[in-house]
């Protein structure tokens, strides 16, 4: 009897979550225009945000609407179309648009930020961290950058070189500063739950990742955006 009920809430559950994780995406896409007008203002001004912690109910994150520190999916997958988009109209302002070139342009951003997800995943593993960083979450905060990208290059459209490299700049250091107050509770807490002394070499490691997955945001900016600014 136990047999028949397990097989039958197998077949009770959704075929498609054994393959995409519907119920845990509905999670990254659960925003309201709160939340994103919110969201956008803390990773263009970071400084001036002083809780980090994310919220949770019964052992559970709260969703993102409800919580400004929780990861969301739908800014990043907006600001990645976004970004497309723009790119092509700078493309064309510059006589230089082509449907094979923009979408060169797409799948380029989309390979490196699976690569980097792939190489902070590896990160972590090597290093050992025990987080409730899932994948999903680092490429939220991956997608995170391409606010800061269409800010660069909106100014750019605007101002020319200099106004894209002042703002740029200045999204930049907000991108990096955000990663850093986000992920360091994240991986550098679950050091101190586990005892590691502060000063352990084990520590450092994990504060040199925090700090490497910060810097690589300004670059994969700049790398994907400098060519669409003349």
């Amino acid at each position: 009897m136990r047999v028949s009920t397990q097989n039958s809430k197998l077949f009770e559950e959704n075929p498609i979550d054994r393959f995409i994780p519907v119920t845990k995406l509905k999670y990254y896409f659960a925003v309201d225009t709160l939340y994103v007008g919110r969201k956008l203002g803390l990773l263009l001004f970071p400084f001036l945000h002083r809780d980090w912690q994310v919220q949770y109910q019964q052992d559970t994150p709260v969703a993102p609407r409800f919580d400004i520190n929780a990861p969301d999916l739908y800014i990043p997958v907006m600001a990645f179309i976004t970004y497309i988009l723009v790119a092509g109209l700078a493309l064309g302002t510059q006589n230089r648009f082509s449907p094979d070139l923009l979408g060169l342009q797409a799948s380029s951003a989309l390979a490196w930020l699976i690569v980097e997800v792939l190489a902070v995943l590896l990160s972590l593993y090597l290093v050992t961290v025990n987080t409730d960083l899932t994948t999903i979450d680092l490429v939220a905060f991956s997608g995170y950058k391409y606010v800061g990208m269409i800010v660069g290059l909106v100014a750019g459209l605007l101002f020319g070189k200099t106004g894209y490299f002042l703002l740029l700049s200045w999204c930049c250091l907000s991108i990096f500063v955000f990663m850093i107050r986000t992920l360091r509770l994240k991986i550098l807490s679950e050091a101190a739950a586990e005892g590691v002394p502060v000063r352990g070499a084990k520590n450092q490691l994990r504060m040199y990742l925090t700090m490497a997955v910060a810097g690589l945001q300004p670059v994969f900016m700049y790398w994907l955006t400098f060519h669409l600014v003349r």
